[in-house]
């Protein structure tokens, strides 16, 4: 587990004054990745750290050479157009790097007369995926979740015996993964419509977002080698938002006996910013098990774990309609849940994922599943809010949904707050449904 130092003093400010404000995404104790450029140029995309609501350039940072030794060289990986190499140095590297830039960004630095012409405005940037992702796997970590669809779908037995003692998940689409900002077209699939006797191929009916929390991996493992638990965060860099849109009537048409594949493959929207497990530490909190849950295997159990496995991030997903938007309405919260509630961890994942020898590669993605907490208000998609489409949920203006129409916008956020540290986000998450 990363340890708290000087970089989250909360008395810590900036001489970026937007830093300054208490109830910011990017303070100085943040300093989340990304990879971007100048909106619509032609310039190469490289490293960025948000600070307040500029954008730090990494690669302009690299060429004026003012940071030294270890934080040096890591800051020489922020200038190639993805984030894979930084990431693959492993948490030392990126610790330097991140200590090295909060030293310079903060008030008594005195460098910010040399570094203030670094500074973009973030809404004058476009951004891409922060890493060439080779590999998406996406999990089901979230028992409160799995429960509630599983019990839709089979009120008597709604959790597998398999979901308590593993972290169940499956292997994903890297190529469609999308930066917020991506609209996409409605897809179509087969889906076997209600009473009908024969499939069609038609565009979704049932489109549904995931509130979910993405992982990108850091530095990788050889191929036949696993990771044990007690290691496993130092091959995990940060987190990010992430969407993993689906396509609720395709999928339960094609799901058995092998899992999701066109209901899912077709969008995954994260957040340009990667928020480092640095910057998570105060967030940490202890991970357990109810009285009476079965114990993990020892593979995945340790105290370390169990101390401090889980993260406090909280998270939500709002939704907008094109009807709301001409209204001037401002979007509408559907769900907002904890990742701490999440029924396995990061390293628990990522433990399990390696646990037969498959490598990891710098930059892979792991998704968390869908996240909901165990009041009904806290689910973390449409299916569960409405009940699979039963009780359609009323939004401002006087439109209601089941799920998702041509022109609505998902929008999710998380943040962190504890007192006594500042509270630091992740931005957003975005994406728009377009027709089909």
């Amino acid at each position: 587990m990363r340890a708290i130092d000087l970089s989250h003093d909360p008395k810590r400010k900036s001489w970026v004054s937007s830093a300054n404000a208490p109830d910011g995404d990017f303070p100085i104790q943040n300093l989340p990745f990304c990879a971007f450029r100048r909106a619509r140029s032609a310039e190469e995309f490289r490293g960025g750290v948000a600070i307040g609501d500029s954008v730090l350039d990494l690669g302009a940072l690299h060429e004026l050479g003012v940071l030294d030794g270890p934080a040096a060289h890591s800051l020489g990986a922020c200038a190639r157009p993805f984030l894979n190499a930084l990431m693959g140095l492993g948490p030392e590297a990126s610790s330097a790097l991140r200590a090295g830039l909060s030293a310079a960004l903060r008030t008594e630095s005195t460098l910010a007369p040399r570094l203030r012409p670094l500074l973009i405005p973030q809404e004058a940037a476009e951004y891409r995926v922060a890493a060439q992702v080779g590999d998406y796997t996406d999990f089901y970590a979230s028992i409160h979740h799995a429960t509630a669809v599983g019990k839709l779908l089979r009120p008597d037995n709604p959790l597998f015996p398999n979901y308590k003692w593993l972290p169940v998940a499956y292997h994903g689409r890297a190529s469609s993964i999308r930066v917020s900002g991506y609209d996409f077209a409605r897809p179509a699939g087969q889906v076997l419509p209600p009473g009908a006797a024969l499939p069609e191929l038609a565009a979704t009916r049932r489109l549904d977002y995931e509130l979910e929390v993405g992982v990108f991996v850091g530095r990788g493992n050889e191929l036949g080698r696993s990771v044990p638990l007690r290691e496993a965060e130092s091959h995990l860099f940060g987190l990010c938002l992430l969407n993993d849109w689906s396509a609720r009537d395709i999928q339960a048409w094609e799901y058995q006996p092998l899992g999701p594949f066109l209901a899912k493959n077709f969008a995954t929207t994260v957040s340009p910013w990667v928020v480092t497990l640095e910057a998570l530490a105060p967030f940490r909190v202890p991970w357990s098990r109810p009285p009476g849950e079965p114990p993990p295997l020892a593979y995945l159990d340790d105290g370390t774990e169990r101390g401090s496995g889980a993260i406090d991030i909280q998270l939500e997903a709002r939704l907008d309609t094109a009807r709301m938007r001409a209204a001037g309405l401002a979007p509408q919260r559907l769900s907002h849940a904890s990742f701490r509630d999440s029924w396995w961890t990061i390293g628990q994942m990522l433990a399990h994922h390696t646990v037969n020898g498959c490598n990891l590669k710098p930059g892979d993605l792991l998704g968390s599943g869908t996240q909901s907490g165990p009041l009904p208000e806290q689910a973390g998609s449409l299916l569960e809010l409405t009940s699979a489409g039963k009780r359609p949920i009323a939004l401002a203006g006087g439109e209601t949904r089941t799920f998702l129409e041509d022109g609505d916008r998902v929008i999710l956020r998380g943040w962190c707050e504890r007192p006594g540290y500042a509270r630091i986000g992740f931005g957003e998450a975005v994406g728009t449904v377009l027709t089909a």
